[in-house]
């Protein structure tokens, strides 16, 4: 499932612009006919005006399959789904509307209302989110009421489930990367330029444009990373991986301070187990000047001090206690831009690709530990969740499946 947040929302505000732009230019004579049917599902119609609608609200959100034949097929999904639920005879209250609104909105750290006028930004209508919700809300209820009985989880299969965590092979992927510094003052600049390096259909290409404007350390080798574990990685960044083919580039992704791109150079099985992480444990010394020659020549006279994460208390003595931040967070607790660049490093490795304060202080990032999550900590409670949800998505797919096949459905 995709994940919702500021960052892909603000990125999505961006794309929907732009699709809005090329609405305009391109299909002025068809505009007229933009409520016209593109679609016939039994007798329902879905329209040209709705179709636009969703798929910038797919792009605002940053979710896969925005592109015009996808965003048809899940219209048409929806219809079938409405038209089960209209047979059915379920409804959701406007309470239930409001309360998956405002959960839904909440993704993004956002209250109903903000979220409503980000929305109106990106030109969506709020019936659009509103109908979006009341499907999705509608049709996850039938499912539970119609099915919920039906799905009998034994302990065995709680235990082959635990067993299998402890061998699913992971996979590891081989990347470039670009992040460009984007203070406030050159942030529009930045973003015209992120989104020309997304473009990129060689590694020859992508690598040109890491050499010229890219922050880290990988620079010098034209932006290419070594073979990546890709539980190291952020969670909300393995799908937007995933989704890629060898040589296609992600779209911008919004950092602060910075824009960061990744390119999917390969990916393969390890053979080995995969790994994740309960706790991540870094240090972040702030050193002020962002990124003049001055400040970069402390970071790398600083490197050279300090083998250890302990070692940088000494080095913080007798200064401000916020110039160096000492932690230990849960993975989804750790902002993005720091996750990426602590993916990177094995304890005792230091990055310096990061800014705060709007590029005015360089952040020396260092790795002090990772700890593993063991299966023996796994709530036996939340794998029969997990099981329960999958048997009950394969039942929505079996009945959405039979009223297609049942269904009248053509597209103009």
């Amino acid at each position: 499932m995709w994940e919702v947040t500021k960052q892909t929302v603000r990125a999505g505000i961006r794309g929907t612009a732009a699709l809005a732009l090329a609405l305009v230019i391109g299909q002025s004579a068809a505009a007229q006919n933009l409520f016209a049917p593109v679609a016939r599902v039994n007798d329902e119609v879905i329209t040209g005006y709705e179709v636009q609608q969703r798929q910038r609200f797919m792009q605002l959100i940053g979710a896969p399959g925005a592109d015009t034949d996808s965003v048809i097929d899940s219209l048409i999904d929806d219809r079938l789904r409405g038209q089960i639920l209209d047979q059915a005879g379920l409804e959701v209250t406007p309470e239930g509307i409001r309360s998956g609104m405002a959960e839904f909105a909440s993704r993004a750290d956002l209250t109903t209302e903000e979220f409503l006028k980000v929305l109106g930004q990106a030109q969506i209508s709020e019936e659009t989110f509103r109908d979006f919700i009341v499907i999705s809300a509608a049709w996850r209820d039938l499912i539970r009421a119609r099915y919920n009985g039906r799905v009998d989880i034994t302990d065995e299969e709680v235990d082959r489930a635990l067993g299998s965590s402890r061998g699913n092979n992971g996979l590891r992927v081989l990347l470039s990367e670009i992040i460009i510094p984007a203070p406030p003052q050159n942030a529009d600049q930045v973003n015209a330029l992120a989104e020309r390096i997304s473009e990129s259909r060689s590694e020859a290409e992508f690598s040109s444009y890491a050499s010229k404007h890219s922050a880290t350390a990988s620079r010098g080798r034209g932006g290419r990373m070594p073979w990546t574990p890709l539980e190291k990685l952020p969670a909300s960044l393995r799908p937007i991986l995933l989704a890629l083919a060898p040589g296609e580039v992600t779209a911008p992704l919004p950092i602060p301070n910075a824009v960061a791109l990744f390119q999917l150079r390969g990916i393969e099985e390890t053979g080995k187990p995969s790994v994740e992480y309960s706790e991540i444990d870094y240090a972040a010394y702030y050193i002020p000047g962002g990124r003049s020659e001055t400040a970069l020549s402390r970071a790398a006279e600083l490197r050279g001090q300090v083998d250890q994460c302990d070692d940088l208390y000494g080095v913080a003595k007798g200064q401000p206690a916020n110039v160096l931040d000492r932690g230990t967070k849960a993975p989804a607790e750790i902002p993005q831009d720091v996750a990426i660049e602590l993916a990177k490093l094995d304890p005792g490795e230091v990055s310096t690709a990061l800014t705060r304060a709007n590029g005015e202080t360089l952040v020396f990032l260092m790795l002090c530990n990772r700890t593993t999550a063991a299966n023996a900590d796994v709530n036996r409670e939340a794998v029969v969740s997990s099981i329960r949800q999958r048997k009950l998505e394969g039942y929505a797919t079996q009945l959405l499946e039979q009223a297609r096949a049942e269904a009248r459905i053509t597209r103009q």
